[in-house]
């Protein structure tokens, strides 16, 4: 331990490197890092509850933006409601999850998009070694061609939707997951019958582009993508399945993508009851 000598003669006490860090606040380094920078341990805290098996799957049953009761995730997780009860409790206690309260009923969703983005980008770096994803289920291939991912469109609709926006110049990628609206797109977006009022949040990106985990190439989101996806569902160009997350194009939504967009949608996507 280093230490200070006061002068000779002095009757000042010697000051040592322990009674510096006290008086300044500040830590000695030594052959660590600094301890309290270190993000481990908050890691490791929010990894273990979405790591847990059933907590895992609540939570992606929650990807669509659908609120949920607890008795409809315990079924989802293949657990008891007393159990799922329980999971539900240190999900909302470390805000993953918040409760909504609808008369008597209780129901459960994602906290924030920040929560989705977590759980998409896990998804992502699973797959991104991994042989191609091909789902062999019906289901699965209807999630893969189009589903809602909080509250955007994502999966392959998604993406032909960004790329046909990126080629017409209504937007402008400026980063991995960083994207711009142009004048053109602007312009576009109000005749689309979307109000650029509405596209303003101070609590969340203009204008984002997050990688689909099942196509491995980006789709928009942000409030942008939760704009035209709205619009979408205004204009019943598409429905949403029951029990599932996955998205129908309805006869009109096959006609208006095409037309407004210039593309074609996942065939997937049209054999439920609103593409007929």
């Amino acid at each position: 331990m280093a230490a200070i000598l006061p002068p000779k003669g002095s009757d000042a006490p010697m000051i040592t490197s322990t009674m510096i860090e006290a008086s300044t606040g500040r830590p000695r380094r030594t052959g660590c890092y600094i301890q309290r920078m270190i993000p481990g341990p908050l890691i490791a805290e929010i990894a273990g509850l979405v790591g847990e098996p059933a907590r895992a799957t609540m939570l992606s049953a929650l990807l669509d933006g659908r609120a949920l009761t607890a008795t409809e995730l315990a079924c989802a997780a293949r657990v008891t409601p007393q159990t799922a009860s329980t999971h539900l409790a240190k999900l909302a206690e470390a805000g993953l999850v918040a409760p909504i309260r609808d008369g008597r009923y209780r129901y459960f969703r994602l906290a924030s998009p920040r929560v989705a983005q977590m759980l998409d980008g896990i998804m992502a770096v699973a797959l991104e070694n991994r042989p191609r994803y091909r789902p062999l289920s019906r289901q699965a291939r209807e999630l893969s061609a189009a589903r809602i991912c909080y509250d955007h469109l994502a999966g392959r609709l998604s993406v032909d939707l960004t790329d046909s926006l990126i080629t017409h110049e209504y937007i402008v990628v400026v980063g991995d997951e960083a994207a711009e609206i142009t004048p053109t797109g602007i312009r576009f977006l109000t005749e689309f019958g979307i109000d650029r009022s509405a596209l303003s949040s101070k609590r969340r990106h203009f204008c984002r582009l997050c990688l689909d985990w099942t196509e491995r190439r980006p789709h928009i989101a942000g409030a942008v993508g939760a704009a035209l996806t709205k619009r979408c569902f205004d204009l019943r160009w598409t429905e949403s399945m029951k029990h599932s997350g996955a998205v129908i194009v309805t006869a009109s939504g096959k006609r208006g993508f095409l037309e407004t967009f210039g593309i074609g949608v996942p065939v997937e996507t049209v054999n439920g009851m609103g593409g007929q």
